[in-house]
């Protein structure tokens, strides 16, 4: 630098030199930055259209049917002969052929559809809560996964709290078409407060009976629980609902929990809770 404070030349051509590799290091980082995320988007995308085409082929219309059940059983129902568990009950069952699905998965344990939504799926199992979170129905590598029950619940004879889980992705495949439960044209039709369930063993109704979100924890996919526990636990998740479901909560109810994530950066879970209010065996 000149005694007057002004650069030499080459001290000007250095710094300008220098100012230019910054701005090539940060447009180099930006284009790699941009083409990460459109690599990510294109599997996104691939994975997405992987679980379309797998549940195609499953082709739902063919194994699974709805209809009026002659022997079912009403499960624990309300002495209020006002409460909509009475008008619940008189839907219809559904009732699916399990030969073919165990043929292409030996993992599946059951049927879940949640009526106003597109969830209409095969529910498998394993011996963890991590391998169908990235494999699909047919065991392909996959960051859609699958729906599938905690490995802690048995499937046969359902348990105080039977958990089901889907990710939720943005094109509503899996449990991505749960948001809508949150939405008023969803909820202001009482039609669809009801999940069907069925097993190789049994077919089954569910009333729901509260919808949440809430951070990420252990308390509402418990399994087991002591009589007081029980107590505890059903008046916490009838307290947490954001939406006022008519139907109420006893000892003698078992739930059945929906969890999937609400946000995209997986910091909040959407949670539905429904209660077992018709049964039959198969």
């Amino acid at each position: 630098m000149h005694k007057n404070g002004r650069l030499s030349r080459y001290e000007y051509q250095k710094r300008k030199r220098t100012k230019k590799h910054i701005w090539t290091v940060i447009l180099i980082i930006s284009i790699l930055t941009v083409i990460l995320c459109l690599i990510k988007i294109f599997f996104w995308n691939k994975d997405n259209s992987q679980i379309d085409k797998i549940n195609k082929d499953i082709n739902a219309d063919k194994i699974v049917k709805e209809e009026k059940s002659e022997n079912a059983q009403n499960i624990n129902p309300p002495a209020n002969k006002q409460d909509d568990y009475w008008y619940y009950i008189n839907m219809d069952m559904m009732s699916v052929d399990f030969n073919e699905l165990k043929k292409k998965n030996s993992d599946t344990v059951g049927f879940i559809k949640v009526n106003g939504t597109n969830v209409n799926y095969p529910i498998v199992q394993t011996t963890d809560n991590s391998y169908y979170l990235k494999h699909a129905f047919d065991k392909s590598k996959n960051s859609a996964g699958w729906v599938f029950a905690d490995y802690r619940n048995n499937m046969i004879n359902f348990d105080k709290n039977t958990v089901i889980y889907g990710h939720s992705r943005s094109n509503q495949t899996v449990f991505g078409s749960l948001k809508k439960v949150l939405n008023k044209s969803w909820y202001s039709n009482k039609d669809n407060h009801i999940i069907k369930l069925s097993t190789p063993t049994e077919n089954t109704l569910w009333q729901i009976v509260s919808i949440y979100t809430i951070k990420p924890e252990s308390y509402y996919i418990t399994t087991k629980f002591s009589d007081s526990q029980f107590k505890t636990f059903i008046k916490t998740i009838k307290d947490r609902s954001q939406i006022n479901f008519s139907g109420t909560l006893n000892e003698n109810d078992k739930i059945l929990t929906l969890s999937t994530c609400e946000d995209v950066a997986g910091t909040t879970r959407l949670v539905i809770h429904a209660k077992l209010i018709k049964l039959e065996t198969r």
